[in-house]
């Protein structure tokens, strides 16, 4: 019985993927489901048996790997890691494009692209910006920078991982961009086990107080829209009008989360950071500013 035909909008071609953690394997699943030939390469052989299985082509050495494919997608912990991997095989990297879908800062993605050119080879960015389960499905979005030419040669594979939102050519820009959207998501994090904790000591169970907490975080969009005019262009103009809500008016909030969390014993080491940003700019002359001021106090860092 024949195999049904995965139709793809690409012409067929073959793509390295090295590096098989969950987001690896999600992207070389993704890929063979979409029609293409996947060669892969994985520091450790325990993680390949899944997507050999499914279709994909191992390679002995990181070298063949990088042979087998104008396109290389590396799903690594960081560059650090793309070095231990790729320094030995640097003989078989000109003509290839690396998409680099680690993690990493900015100015170490600029090394990698500059590392990579000396060695002829293209070099993008990428910051995937949903786990590994959601790769390829519908809302799925990928940051890109780096060279124009070379991000348009490959958009249309790339577009499998999910909707490429391309930023220009600076290679730092797409882990700026990645690093700020982790900063919102890991500080949500943290302030809803900090709620969760609060919660808690007054026999709230966690299974009860989340989905409060969440539906919470969830309308925080809606809020900033429906009340100052929108943030984002104030900050630009360099205005903070308090219309609705002032630094002085959170900043009271912020001592109430500070004073509680201490009382019940918690760690207020969030609450303590929050409260600094709202003690600056009111210290600066800027109590009756939007919440938006407090920006100030990012930009200025130092002891509080």
């Amino acid at each position: 019985m024949n195999e049904p035909q995965h139709p793809t909008s690409t012409p067929v071609e073959t793509v390295t993927v090295i590096g098989l953690g969950p987001m690896g394997q999600a992207m070389t699943r993704v890929l063979l489901a979409a029609g293409h030939r996947v060669t892969v390469w994985n520091r450790t052989p325990d993680r390949v048996g899944g997507v050999l299985a499914a279709g994909a082509a191992l390679a002995a050495t990181p070298a063949e790997a990088l042979r087998a494919s104008r396109l290389v997608l590396l799903s690594l912990t960081d560059h650090r890691a793309m070095y231990d991997v790729l320094d030995g095989a640097t003989g078989s990297l000109a003509g290839r494009t690396l998409a680099n879908l680690g993690s990493d800062t900015p100015d170490r993605s600029r090394e990698a692209a500059a590392w990579a050119a000396r060695h002829g080879a293209d070099f993008l960015t990428g910051g995937v910006m949903v786990p590994a389960p959601m790769v390829g499905a519908p809302g799925a979005h990928v940051y890109y920078s780096g060279d124009p030419e070379v991000m348009e040669r490959h958009r249309a594979v790339l577009a499998l991982l999910g909707e490429p939102k391309y930023l220009g050519e600076d290679p730092g820009l797409a882990q700026l961009m990645y690093q700020a959207q982790l900063a919102v998501f890991l500080s949500t994090l943290s302030a809803l086990m900090h709620a969760t904790a609060m919660l808690g000591t007054a026999g709230v169970r966690a299974a009860e107080a989340l989905p409060e907490l969440l539906a919470s975080a969830d309308r925080i969009g809606a809020i900033l829209r429906a009340g100052e005019p929108h943030p984002g262009s104030g900050i630009d103009a360099g205005e903070h009008p308090g219309r609705l809500s002032t630094v002085t008016m959170m900043g009271a909030t912020a001592d109430h989360i500070v004073e509680t969390s201490t009382v019940l014993g918690l760690d207020p080491a969030l609450p303590l950071a929050v409260r600094a940003h709202y003690r600056y700019a009111v210290e600066h002359g800027h109590g009756g500013d939007n919440w938006t001021r407090i920006i100030d106090a990012v930009r200025a860092p130092g002891p509080r």
